[in-house]
């Protein structure tokens, strides 16, 4: 595939809800380097039905689940179709990150909703999906997998920070490239805020109104998980159990939990950054919008801050999960031992033909 131009779809689906991300990207390998472009990039927002149904999925019945799954891949499947409309393009694969529903690989278990079977047959395209079974099989944790990514596409920057439902980062040491989830980011700010009827705070205005409670900081500084070395992931199980009970048990204001959760979130962040003025951080996701949250990073971390245009910021790991899927069907290693903790390399995702 070296030198050759190769088209894959990447879909992503974060935990915060906003919708699906779909990317049409091309991929060539010039002398060892990865080169890319964006060719098309669109938001398919979730509809009320389609949120409760994925809020509701880890509480199904084991029958229910399955049903639900193979819906999740037709609609996938239905919007890939849609898509592509008037690209002219046939892509090599579709690479689907599916939703995550249930995330204990302490437990050995993990589960990413969408059928990569009924994608494909809606599609009539080769579907890479399920990228996280193998890693968990070999004793990792997973998540993250876009590391792998960071490495070979966006090398030029120290740190890669994403801002999506949770905080993650990764960057290179001398044992190899780790990566691993630093705090919730997105979903924090949005579940302070919906009691006001509001789905997120809009370039973290509410926020900036507020102040810095001192007792639920350290509520929030002193979770267990904060203490951890790396490999290490979130879930949802960890908000519930306790993140959350942090912010219910708190009698400040909205507007001071929101101030809050970005002074954690700016904390926990600078927290794992030199001091190193030569150093860039790429910071994309949705958080990445939120101008309160950027200027307190920009206070608290010693490198620079680079925002990409809103192509990268907004669709960076839909682009890498069609990027995995083009080195999974490569069978190159696309998940990194030294991000998971398994016990090595592996080139992970379920390969499904339709034809």
């Amino acid at each position: 595939m070296k030198n050759q131009e190769t088209y894959a779809i990447g879909l992503m689906s974060g935990t915060s809800l906003d919708g699906l991300d779909l990317v049409l990207a091309a991929f060539t390998e010039i002398s060892g380097r990865w080169r890319y472009s964006i060719l098309k990039a669109d938001t398919r927002t979730y509809s009320k039905a389609w949120k409760r149904n994925l809020t509701a999925a880890p509480e199904l019945s084991g029958e229910a689940l399955i049903a639900l799954h193979k819906s999740y891949g037709k609609y996938l499947g239905e919007q890939v179709h849609d898509f592509l409309k008037g690209t002219g393009l046939k892509p090599r694969l579709v690479a689907s990150h599916g939703h995550t529903v249930f995330h204990q690989p302490d437990k050995g278990q993990v589960f990413q909703l969408g059928d990569g079977n009924v994608l494909a047959a809606v599609t009539g395209l080769p579907v890479v999906f399920d990228f996280r079974s193998l890693d968990v099989a070999l004793g990792g944790q997973g998540a993250p997998l876009v590391p792998a990514g960071d490495r070979w596409l966006f090398s030029d920057y120290t740190y890669c920070l994403n801002l999506g439902g949770f905080a993650n980062i990764s960057y290179e040491t001398d044992h190899g490239r780790i990566a691993f989830d630093l705090c919730p980011a997105n979903l924090a700010q949005a579940y302070v805020i919906r009691p006001a009827g509001k789905e997120y705070d809009k370039d973290g205005e509410t926020g900036r109104k507020g102040s810095v409670d001192n007792t639920l900081l350290k509520c929030l500084d002193r979770l267990d998980y904060y203490r951890l070395p790396p490999p290490k992931s979130l879930g949802r199980e960890w908000l519930e159990s306790s993140f959350y009970p942090c912010l219910d048990r708190s009698t400040a204001s909205i507007k001071d939990k929101l101030r809050t959760v970005y002074e954690h979130i700016a904390t926990q962040i600078s927290r794992v950054i030199r001091d190193d003025p030569s150093s860039k951080m790429l910071v994309t996701g949705g958080g990445a919008h939120n101008i309160f949250l950027m200027e307190l990073l920009q206070k608290k971390c010693p490198v620079e801050i680079v925002v990409p245009d809103e192509r990268i910021t907004d669709y960076k790991e839909a682009l890498i999960f069609a990027f995995l899927g083009v080195l999974r069907m490569e069978n190159r290693t696309n998940c990194l031992a030294s991000v998971t903790g398994a016990k090595k390399d592996s080139s992970s995702g379920v390969i499904v033909y339709s034809d």
